[in-house]
């Protein structure tokens, strides 16, 4: 058996609204970087690969901040379809474990096959999420889920690489699996059918409009349409659950 321990990094156009969004469940995955481990958790090769978007073809100013990737340097890159395809073969089909930090990469790994009409039998349904058991280690509740950056700083891991590149990621994810690797972390079956991204019938809507308004009554003046972008903004980042403590 081998692990397949990877990380993706995604864009999506914030500023849209929700009924123009082309996929209005995913992030574009525009990075998949994986470490292959054996048995013994020894590193047998890696993947690092960027994609072309083609759902959203901008990235974000967000996006670029945070991982450095831009719109120009993924122009000559090639497409989902056929990364996955070097990727499925990286990971060796069905047999191979997932390991993953937090269930987002696995999600939307499998909402942008489903965007994307692939084959998602090409992948193995096996995962683990070692975000969980990294709060055990440290005799944390479950419920406690800590960041990449601050379990790497609470191993004493060193801090080789930077963050927000998916194969540096999936690097210091295999390096926390050898370091808090116990016989209670088990593998689990991912149902991508309980994730699907047809749009959920029942959905709360902010009223922006009433928003902007409520801003400008607390600060007496009319907002700019660069103020009004930025609040979107910042409620669309918000939801993604990054900058929680």
């Amino acid at each position: 058996m081998e692990y397949i321990v990877f990380d993706l990094e995604f864009n999506q156009d914030f500023s849209l609204p929700e009924s123009r969004k082309v996929c209005r469940s995913c992030f574009e995955i525009i990075q998949i970087g994986a470490v292959r481990l054996d048995r013994d958790l020894k590193e047998t090769g890696t993947f690092r690969r960027f994609v072309k978007p083609v759902i959203y073809p901008e990235i974000n100013p967000f996006v670029t901040e945070l991982t450095g990737i831009t719109t120009k340097q993924l122009d000559s890159e090639e497409t989902f379809p056929e990364v996955f395809r070097e990727f499925a073969g990286f990971a060796e089909g069905g047999e191979s474990v997932f390991c993953i930090w937090g269930m987002a990469d696995m999600k939307e790994l499998f909402r942008n096959i489903e965007f994307h009409k692939l084959d998602p039998k090409l992948l193995s349904k096996r995962y683990i999420n070692l975000q969980p058991y990294a709060a055990l280690h440290f005799k944390l509740s479950q419920k406690r889920l800590l960041k990449l950056k601050t379990t790497v700083e609470l191993l004493d891991i060193p801090l080789v690489y930077g963050f927000h590149d998916a194969l540096s990621d999936a690097l210091y994810t295999a390096e926390i699996f050898r370091r808090i690797n116990r016989d209670s972390i088990h593998s689990r079956r991912y149902d991508p059918d309980k994730d699907s991204i047809r749009p959920r019938q029942s959905r709360q809507l902010v009223d922006f409009s009433r928003l902007v308004r409520q801003f400008e009554k607390m600060y007496s003046r009319k907002l700019t349409e660069e103020e009004q972008a930025m609040i979107r903004l910042a409620y669309q980042m918000g939801k993604t659950g990054q900058f929680l403590k």
